[in-house]
């Protein structure tokens, strides 16, 4: 059996830059087990696959090691593949995820995503999550990640993690944020648990720093750049309990599966 499949540059402006994922469209569901093989195998932080469910799509999104509820890179990415490549003929795209109905839009900005906010608590600052980011945040919070608060974006740019010490954390993820220079706010994002070590460009993240942004800033329209190695630019909008984020996507390859048929 032969699948395609796309590999799509998210939150990005040109090839080589924001966060890849792969993008595999099925007719039908294969099993759990098929689809994270072919995760593990493409090896990139994540893998969407997605069916035709009555008038929408549904769609899974699964790391190398793991399925996850909620991720943002590739659902744009998805977006970008049935805009661009499978001729989809509406404006808006509606997923059907673990995470509800999310819905992606084609405007002059990129593509926009109607996210879930979610928002944070405060937590204590463990000596585990400042031995894994080798640096003290002034504030931690769950939300459910760990978000580290930290007052300048130069600590974010300077932090050199432990990944082993990260992986003992009982959150799935720690997402290191602080007010930008250039931007209202930047992050970087970590999350060795579910084998993904540093995050290029997270979108289900900045539904958690959104709110609390919003929040510290008084403004609900926010910009946002994720300061990983191939880094990437967001546009936030807190809306309720929605957060609006808009990027754009480039395809980078396309091709064929070959693997075993549905069991």
């Amino acid at each position: 059996m032969s699948l395609p499949i796309y590999q799509v540059d998210a939150f990005a402006n040109a090839l080589f830059e924001g966060n890849p994922a792969a993008v595999v469209p099925l007719e039908q569901w294969l099993s759990d087990a098929e689809m994270q093989t072919i995760a593990m195998e493409n090896n990139l932080s994540e893998t969407a696959f997605f069916c035709p469910e009555d008038n929408d799509f549904h769609l899974r999104w699964f790391t190398p090691t793991a399925e996850v509820d909620l991720c943002g890179h590739a659902t744009l990415a998805t977006a970008h593949v049935l805009f661009e490549h499978l001729d989809y003929p509406g404006s808006a795209i509606s997923f059907r995820t673990r995470s509800g109905s999310l819905t992606v839009e084609r405007t002059d900005q990129g593509l926009s995503m109607d996210f879930p906010a979610i928002a944070s608590e405060p937590v204590d600052i463990s000596d585990t999550l400042v031995k894994g980011l080798g640096a003290r945040p002034s504030q931690a919070r769950a939300a459910p990640d760990l978000l580290a608060i930290f007052d300048h974006q130069q600590e974010i740019m300077d932090l050199q993690p432990d990944f082993a010490v990260l992986a003992q954390l009982d959150r799935r993820g720690v997402i290191a944020t602080a007010p930008g220079t250039e931007h209202d706010f930047v992050s970087r994002c970590f999350y060795p648990k579910v084998g993904v070590n540093e995050d290029p460009v997270t979108g289900s993240a900045h539904c958690k720093m959104t709110p609390y942004w919003a929040g510290e800033l008084g403004r609900n329209d926010l910009t946002a750049r994720q300061l990983s190695r191939r880094g990437g630019t967001l546009g936030c909008r807190l809306h309720g309990d929605r957060v609006i984020l808009t990027g754009q996507a480039v395809t980078y390859m396309t091709g064929q599966i070959r693997c075993p048929a549905p069991s």
